[in-house]
């Protein structure tokens, strides 16, 4: 069985952008009945990262006493490997269900006053929307957003919705319908000379492109582990800056909340330092034990290198489809594009072309009546060229 020991730190030199197929295509099984483009929605897992969960089912179906304080380490040590990913610190980062319930920790743990506004864009996906649409009943809240009608977001625009009052900008790094990465850090130093804290969902970009939360202004950020981070379902990461943590009080409290959360009688509501107060108790160690094995794999391949891949594979496919006569709608320069490749045609809707390409085993997903195509790391041209070949025209 593999031990649940706390994992090496040095992590290998990245490979060159050529050696991706053939270093880490074989960790996924699913390369051998799909070509799977589906990251933006839930991913498949990796061999390594089914039978790090698989070990730890054994252990805790045969050998469940023995193992809690290396459950505790294993915990400590995926939390230490979150925190490199993002350049953070292990502290400040917490476990939780998914990207709605992390961004709801913040919505709820804020201290509001009527009057307050939160600055947001018309393009979010209702998981950074509805918690906050939720504190104009319930305090008065005003949310104002920047809107356009195709979908895009507009930094000058968002920024100018900021006054006196605001007291959170949020956005999503990556948007879902688009592909458009926003520039985060421009908006997150913008925000912090105004002592303004700056909130991104971060699910469609982490695992794809670089975040280094000192770099990017960056307060807090929201990630499901079940899209490009390439985890399972049911588990997520929130992070807290500092400066968040000093504002946000957790709202739902869970019993390892507390210091002395192993004395159980003595019942002092005195949390512990850092994010791990906001995990709810109980925590899913099979999720975390997954997501951990994937933060490794990414590690070991070089987030910098996974991303200049992933803009290269990208471009590949963006000038194939043109030539195929479909028109490629998200952006196509360095600073706006992602890992998201959102397409469209004149003659089929985005349903239509997804129905078809799954017939053929090539599995995409449609938003807003487009094409939405995401690749990983592990897709290779030769994807590309068989998506292509299979699209109606």
């Amino acid at each position: 069985m593999i031990p649940l020991e706390p994992r090496e730190t040095s992590i290998a030199p990245p490979p060159v952008l050529a050696d991706y197929s053939n270093q880490y295509r074989q960790f996924f099984p699913i390369t051998e009945k799909f070509v799977y483009l589906n990251h933006a929605s839930v991913s498949p897992l990796s061999q390594p990262t089914r039978d790090r969960m698989t070990s730890l089912l054994g252990e805790m179906t045969v050998d469940l006493p023995r193992i809690f304080e290396k459950l505790e380490r294993m915990i400590a040590s995926v939390r230490l490997l979150a925190a490199r990913l993002v350049n953070g610190e292990p502290e400040q980062i917490a476990f939780l269900r998914n990207t709605s319930e992390a961004l709801s920790v913040i919505a709820n743990g804020y201290p509001w006053k009527a009057g307050d506004n939160i600055v947001s864009t018309g393009a979010e996906f209702p998981a950074n929307l509805y918690p906050w649409v939720r504190l104009e009943s319930a305090y008065g809240v005003e949310i104002r957003y920047q809107r356009d009608p195709n979908g895009w977001v507009n930094v000058d625009e968002l920024l100018s919705l900021v006054d006196e009052r605001t007291r959170i900008v949020t956005v999503s790094w990556v948007e879902f319908a688009t592909g458009q990465r926003v520039d985060i850090r421009r908006i997150g130093k913008f925000c912090r000379e105004r002592g303004i804290l700056f909130v991104i969902d971060a699910v469609q970009g982490l695992g794809a492109l670089q975040l280094d939360v000192q770099r990017d202004f960056v307060d807090a950020f929201a990630a499901g582990a079940q899209k490009f981070l390439l985890g399972p379902k049911g588990v997520g990461l929130l992070y807290l800056s500092n400066r968040a943590l000093e504002r946000v009080r957790p709202t739902t409290i869970g019993w390892t909340a507390v210091t002395n959360y192993e004395d159980y009688l003595p019942h002092d509501l005195n949390f512990r330092k850092g994010a791990i107060r906001f995990e709810g108790g109980t925590l899913n160690v099979l999720g975390i034990a997954g997501l951990g094995e994937a933060l490794e794999l990414f590690l070991r391949a070089g987030p910098a290198q996974i991303e200049k891949y992933l803009l290269s594979l990208n471009s590949y496919l963006a000038e194939l489809l043109i030539e195929r006569g479909y028109h490629v709608v998200c952006p196509r320069n360095e600073e706006e594009a992602s890992a998201i490749l959102v397409c469209q045609s004149d003659r089929f809707s985005g349903e239509e072309i997804c129905t078809r390409l799954g017939s053929q085993n090539i599995i995409t997903s449609a938003r807003l009546n487009r094409l939405r195509i995401a690749p990983h790391f592990y897709n290779t041209r030769e994807d590309m060229d068989a998506l292509i070949a299979a699209l109606p025209v």
